[in-house]
């Protein structure tokens, strides 16, 4: 599958550090290798959006907006049944800006240890109205857009951080300096979503071969093996706990047929799903 380049693809000015796109498609797209090289906020208009990224999945209508970290994610978008599109407004940064805006306003740093890489937030009408805003300030000539594009992200963020707190801020800066414990949370992050070796490879930014040798060195067996084990151990969760019946549950855990999964999870452990859920 290629990889889309964002903002690239659109053709706007690589040398401006805010941009703004709306973006429209009538065709839906199923975990879409993303590359992005701007932090962005989608404001989505129409349709419904899911997002896979290295330590987070978000899945949203048109009730709610997305903020996403700059690097790999999988996208997925599905028009709306109304009017048969994809809408959504498109506003890109730089970490950069991020940077300045700390600087500026002399933030507390976070002290959260768990900071994702995309963060969903409810539509309210003040963020209407912001949208609003974005799509007039759009229609401006380039010089004045750039200048009031600067005000309108240091607006967004100042109102999100009063509702939210300084974390999804501190999200966004580039942490690349732990490679390993960032590889450690996409594994675990992603161990109940159904992707491929190619797609997590793709998360992880490694090729085939070098996110296998890597995951067996810190996981000690095959990925297929852990993947499958992990979903095993959460179907007996939910029938334990949730008491869910198998048959509810064998495509949620990833298999295509009931009997495939009851053989499965008796070889693993040792009783049959129902008999599991009576002892």
């Amino acid at each position: 599958m290629k990889t889309i380049t964002l903002p690239d693809e659109f053709n706007l000015n690589p040398s401006k550090s805010i941009l703004i796109y709306d973006y429209k498609s009538v065709t839906e797209i199923s975990k879409q290798q993303i590359l992005l090289n701007r932090n962005t906020f989608s404001f989505l208009q129409k349709g419904a959006k899911e997002v896979f990224s290295e330590n987070s999945t978000c899945a949203i209508d048109n009730s709610e907006f997305l903020l996403m970290k700059s690097g790999h994610c999988l996208m997925t978008e599905k028009v709306s049944k109304d009017s048969s599109q994809y809408r959504s407004i498109l506003f890109f940064f730089s970490e950069e800006e991020i940077l300045n805006f700390l600087q500026k306003f002399k933030l507390e740093t976070s002290t959260s240890k768990k900071l994702y890489s995309t963060y969903s937030f409810k539509y309210d009408s003040f963020i209407k109205r912001f949208v609003e805003s974005l799509l007039d300030i759009s229609k401006l000539s380039k010089p004045i857009q750039e200048k009031m594009l600067k005000t309108k992200l240091e607006e967004i963020m100042l109102y999100l951080l009063d509702l939210k707190g300084v974390d999804f801020i501190y999200s966004l800066i580039n942490n690349s300096n732990n490679q390993h414990r960032r590889f450690i949370q996409t594994i675990e992050s992603n161990r109940l979503n159904k992707l491929t070796i190619k797609e997590l490879s793709f998360l992880s930014n490694m090729s085939i071969s070098t996110f296998k040798r890597e995951f067996e060195k810190n996981f000690h067996c095959a990925p297929s093996k852990w993947f499958q084990d992990k979903r095993l151990e959460h179907s007996a969760f939910l029938l334990k706990n949730e008491n869910k019946r198998p048959s509810d549950i064998f495509e949620e855990i990833g298999y295509e047929n009931l009997s495939s999964f009851i053989q499965a999870f008796k070889s693993k452990f040792g009783v049959t799903p129902k008999q599991y859920q009576s002892n």
